[in-house]
């Protein structure tokens, strides 16, 4: 799927202006396989960050409210969104019913030997799998991946290359970062899945992308 912002006079305003994140970076010719990554938190991080959808600029969403720490780089996919086709395939693998997707575009944690100082960066990396959460009645799948080339993460190949405790600390961390004191969460993971299901899941979150920003993605090629 070709980026507009990308083409010729797309990459002319970008000397100028910034890409956009979401819209503005593409995902990568090898998707799903290799993909292009915008990180918006990483494990130092003691605010959650995330990216604000208007503007692309990374903005503080609120100050983490206990000791949670994100254990790996934290973001989303670029020119992805999930919605029908997203939420159709957690249906499908869960079982469940009436689940929609969350209209916000793929996460992504990414495992990395490496200490990154900040988020709003990119980066390469291989997905070798996921969590499937459901937040509410929400798809709200969590893809994981390995940086490309790292020296430790950089030869696995599917999540049962991880161990335990990296899945574990992963599934904790998504599970309780948004309980505030006093209250409680309607989030389950019903499944740690492997790369071809996280490959579905990436392209799921392409078409849904494509359908819902169609109108814009003709509107740059008559730029």
């Amino acid at each position: 799927m070709s980026n507009k912002l990308m083409d010729p006079i797309g990459k002319l305003m970008g000397l100028r202006y910034k890409s956009h994140p979401w819209h503005g970076v593409d995902i990568g010719p090898d998707a799903p396989e290799t993909i292009t990554c915008f990180v918006e938190m990483v494990p130092t991080d003691t605010v959650k960050y995330e990216i604000d959808k208007e503007t692309g600029y990374l903005k503080i969403d609120r100050p983490q409210k206990f000791s949670n720490v994100i254990p790996a780089l934290y973001g989303f996919i670029p020119q992805t969104f999930c919605a029908d086709k997203v939420a159709n395939y957690c249906m499908e693998k869960s079982g469940k019913k009436n689940i929609v997707g969350d209209f916000d575009p793929l996460d992504i944690c990414i495992l990395t030997e490496k200490t990154i100082a900040h988020g709003d960066i990119l980066v390469k990396a291989r997905p070798i799998g996921g969590f499937r959460m459901i937040d509410g009645n929400q798809a709200d799948d969590k893809i994981v991946a390995v940086l490309a080339n790292d020296a430790v993460y950089g030869n696995y190949k599917s999540m049962s290359d991880c161990s335990i405790i990296i899945i574990d600390r992963l599934k904790h961390y998504f599970l309780t970062y948004k309980v505030l004191p006093g209250s409680s969460r309607d989030a389950e993971i019903t499944h740690t899945y492997d790369i071809e299901e996280a490959h579905e899941v990436i392209k799921h979150s392409m078409s849904d992308y494509q359908q819902k920003f169609d109108r814009l993605r003709t509107m740059l090629s008559n730029v």
